[in-house]
């Protein structure tokens, strides 16, 4: 039996398009990933445990080892500077592999749109885009770095609030990298594709990713499309 008054909805897909792009660094990159150590200190602290002040000999590779964000499986950490390099060395042997993460760099190209007065909000441009890593080593949440093996990084910083002390940081640098990326936007959208890769190129320029960034006071981790 037909329902009276009854009323058709058309519901219409939404126009998406999948595009792969390739971000090359204009700069050197320093990754400065959260280390297995840290996140544990902070868990143990979140959970009342009261965390020894007394800190552990610094053995600069492995710093350097847990600074990236690794792909393929990370080394163990060794107990003392010929172990460590032993490690380091066995994990090259391997081919290993390192990403950054993909938030990381969406977050980059809408501040630099957004300094670039392509909107009036950085919520507006949220929904614009979405990017993914490119290759198949990538993940979920980390777009694969593809170019020359990361090189240890010295660097002296000071840490601490009023009473800073200073610190050594051994980090990981990439001299030469780019980053093959896959991004889906709506092409009925507020903004076209050719718009949305000048706002790559803004945040590339204006912001950049990793640690010493444009936004950071540096002139690290600066990127542009690949043409």
């Amino acid at each position: 039996m037909a329902t009276k008054n009854a009323t058709t909805i058309e519901i219409k897909p939404i126009n998406i398009e999948t595009v792969d792009i390739t971000i090359v660094g204009t700069t050197p990159l320093i990754i400065h990933a959260w280390s297995h150590k840290a996140k544990q200190e902070i868990l143990e602290k979140q959970r009342g445990k009261k965390v020894t002040a007394k800190h552990a000999i610094k053995v600069p590779i492995n710093d350097f080892m847990a600074s990236m964000y690794w792909l393929t499986e990370q080394p163990e950490p060794g107990a003392n500077d010929d172990e460590a390099e032993a490690n380091w060395l066995a994990a090259v042997k391997g081919g290993p592999k390192f990403g950054f993460p993909v938030t990381g760099i969406k977050q980059s190209i809408i501040t630099g749109a957004y300094r670039a007065g392509l909107d009036v909000k950085q919520t507006e441009l949220r929904g614009t885009f979405f990017l993914e890593g490119a290759t198949e080593a990538s993940t979920v949440d980390i777009a694969e770095i593809i170019g020359p093996l990361p090189e240890i990084r010295e660097d002296m910083v000071k840490v601490g609030g009023m009473s800073k002390t200073a610190d050594i940081r051994y980090r990981g640098e990439f001299k030469e990298w780019e980053i093959p990326l896959r991004l889906k936007y709506n092409r009925d959208g507020k903004y076209s594709l050719e718009q949305i890769l000048n706002m790559v190129n803004f945040g590339g320029f204006v912001v950049g990713i990793g640690e010493w960034r444009p936004e950071r006071d540096g002139q690290f981790g600066m990127y542009q499309l690949k043409v």
